[in-house]
């Protein structure tokens, strides 16, 4: 039994998803303090050869709230949504799967619900739908577990309520977790990185690699999507 948790991202890479396809439950920390300036709200496409910042706005509220407590700026937001899609279409209408993908992102934009973690759910499973991926996602908020825990200790629990036999955890954590402590509590500790040889044609010759997964998305089908959806290793904690 395969688990996998992280924090809810905005259109995050192609990682993210071969990390939520890898596994039988991938668990949102939507109880988890949000931070500013990070993937939550934002992420990286192509913009004539480079990579550029797309953000959708975040309401302003207390530094210590946690992400399931913060709500995105209403639909009518000049700075919000349509500024949004805008520079999604500048940057990818002549993108060769752009009429197959744009449809989705401005579902996934227009959601109704401004609440950032219900809002990023709702994002992640349309994506994992579109691409076929079948894992079950649930949000930590639902297990309940102490404030009062560090991370590591709170990952374990959610583990052992899921009753997960490995966890699995995106390749820049490796210094946060303890293989001993995971094995301790009769849990193999892996990291999954996706392989530097997943690239694809984009408009130019040189690839921008770790975009956001709309680049993906304009630029490849499904069935080739779901071909990058395998290209990684796990490697021991």
């Amino acid at each position: 039994m395969d688990i996998s948790i992280m924090q809810p991202y905005l259109f995050p890479y192609i990682g993210y998803f071969q990390m939520i396809n890898c596994s039988d439950y991938f668990v949102i920390a939507d109880d988890v303090q949000y931070i500013k300036r990070g993937w939550i709200n934002r992420n990286r496409i192509l913009l004539n050869g480079e990579p550029a910042l797309v953000i959708l706005p975040v309401k302003k509220g207390s530094a210590f709230a946690k992400i399931y407590e913060r709500n995105f700026v209403e639909k009518e937001n000049p700075r919000g949504r349509i500024t949004f899609l805008n520079k999604i279409y500048d940057a990818y209408h002549k993108a060769p799967e752009f009429e197959h993908s744009y449809g989705l992102i401005e579902k996934i934009i227009n959601y109704d619900d401004n609440n950032v973690a219900k809002y990023l759910q709702n994002s992640i499973q349309e994506i994992c739908a579109y691409l076929t991926i079948s894992t079950e996602i649930i949000m930590e908020s639902t297990f309940n577990v102490s404030p009062d825990m560090n991370y590591q200790d709170a990952v374990i629990t959610v583990c052992k309520k899921l009753k997960a036999t490995r966890y699995i955890n995106a390749i820049g954590g490796t210094n946060l977790y303890s293989a001993a402590k995971f094995n301790a509590h009769g849990l193999e500790l892996k990291f999954i990185k996706t392989r530097d040889s997943l690239n694809y044609k984009q408009f130019y010759q040189r690839f921008v690699p770790n975009l956001s997964i709309i680049d993906v998305m304009m630029f490849n089908s499904v069935p080739q999507i779901q071909e990058f959806l395998a290209a990684y290793d796990l490697l021991d904690g």
